[in-house]
């Protein structure tokens, strides 16, 4: 009484004047008997849409929560949705959604058109989203005939989070009934109520021409959730002012740093050796002939110191020579392999 009063007398004419919504396919529902009305789900209004398009009353699995709610305004919720044909649906999956399948399937035994959206929550984007199999169960163990349903602009109506709805047209296809008793006995192979969900929901979106999304919607919504807090202390930290982090530079090594192989820490203050005649700035020029004999009780003199000089470096001609020179080029190995030692005669 409460369902037919609300339709006909409350809720049904303002609809109408207001969102003139407009309906195809009213012929693909049977005049009486069971069906499943499969739609896809934009917005919290397409469970008043959907009903108010069809002259038989629709009976819909509605998620649990609406049923949970505490204070006065859970329980007024809870009540508008019982009286106006409302199931409470767990979608929590395993034995909870099993069990909440089967008033469903009370409901279909008794005749009636039961509506039921196979994404299992509304699209966070207006696109259409993987098919969860407990339609499938239903549809196959009942052997009812699916409608599919695509709703159409009632996203831009009333999007998620919205309550006050925009004013503006919406519309409602209806398909041709979907027959799967081919599976009759195949209840539960889990294969055939894949088959069976992708089948429908490949005909809703042909009828709603919605892009598909081979992935849950509340999978993506979880991950939506998940955004939300890094984007919102990223914004706090904005308004007071703090410093973003900011990730460490990489660390790379000095040029003409020296990598050591099995050196415990890296070598990269270690310099490289400076190149014959190209001393780096603020380092000793080669010693001496002084210096070296000063330094060593014995040192040569003469051609001998000549012979001791450094690799590429010619000695002095005597005890009380200036600097050691570079040596001409033309005397220095032709390849960097090991230089002659001390006293070797020179290859050239």
């Amino acid at each position: 009484m409460f369902y037919w009063f609300m339709k006909t007398i409350v809720v049904g004419p303002v609809v109408r004047l207001l969102f003139r919504p407009w309906a195809k396919g009213l012929d693909n529902i049977p005049d009486n008997g069971p069906a499943v009305l499969a739609s896809n789900h934009l917005s919290f209004s397409d469970s008043i849409f959907l009903p108010l398009a069809v002259s038989r009353p629709v009976v819909f699995l509605a998620k649990s929560e609406y049923f949970t709610g505490k204070g006065i305004k859970g329980k007024l919720t809870a009540a508008f949705f019982t009286m106006t044909n409302q199931l409470p649906m767990d979608r929590s999956g395993g034995a909870a959604s099993a069990t909440s399948l089967l008033a469903g399937r009370d409901a279909l035994q008794e005749g009636g058109l039961l509506g039921i959206y196979p994404e299992g929550t509304r699209s966070p984007d207006g696109k259409l989203y993987r098919g969860k199999t407990g339609v499938a169960k239903l549809v196959l163990s009942t052997g009812v005939p699916v409608i599919p349903v695509a709703m159409i602009g009632t996203d831009k109506v009333q999007p998620i989070g919205r309550r006050i709805p925009n004013i503006r047209r919406v519309g409602i296809i209806m398909g041709k009934p979907l027959d799967f008793s081919r599976y009759k006995g195949l209840e539960d192979d889990r294969f055939i109520q894949r088959s069976v969900t992708d089948e429908i929901m490949y005909e809703i979106m042909r009828l709603s021409g919605q892009e598909y999304v081979d992935s849950y919607a509340s999978t993506v919504k979880a991950r939506q959730s998940a955004r939300k807090p890094a984007r919102g202390e990223s914004q706090r930290q904005a308004a007071v002012g703090l410093p973003a982090e900011q990730p460490e530079p990489p660390k790379t090594k000095a040029p003409g740093a020296i990598t050591v192989i099995g050196a415990t820490t890296p070598a990269a203050e270690v310099p490289a050796p400076p190149t014959p005649g190209h001393e780096q700035p603020g380092t000793a020029g080669p010693a001496s002939a002084d210096t070296v004999a000063a330094a060593s009780p014995a040192a040569p003199t003469g051609a001998a110191a000549a012979g001791a000089a450094p690799d590429g470096v010619a000695g002095n001609e005597g005890a009380g020579g200036s600097a050691a020179q570079p040596a001409d080029p033309a005397a220095l190995p032709e390849s960097r392999g090991t230089a002659p030692s001390p006293g070797q005669d020179s290859p050239h």
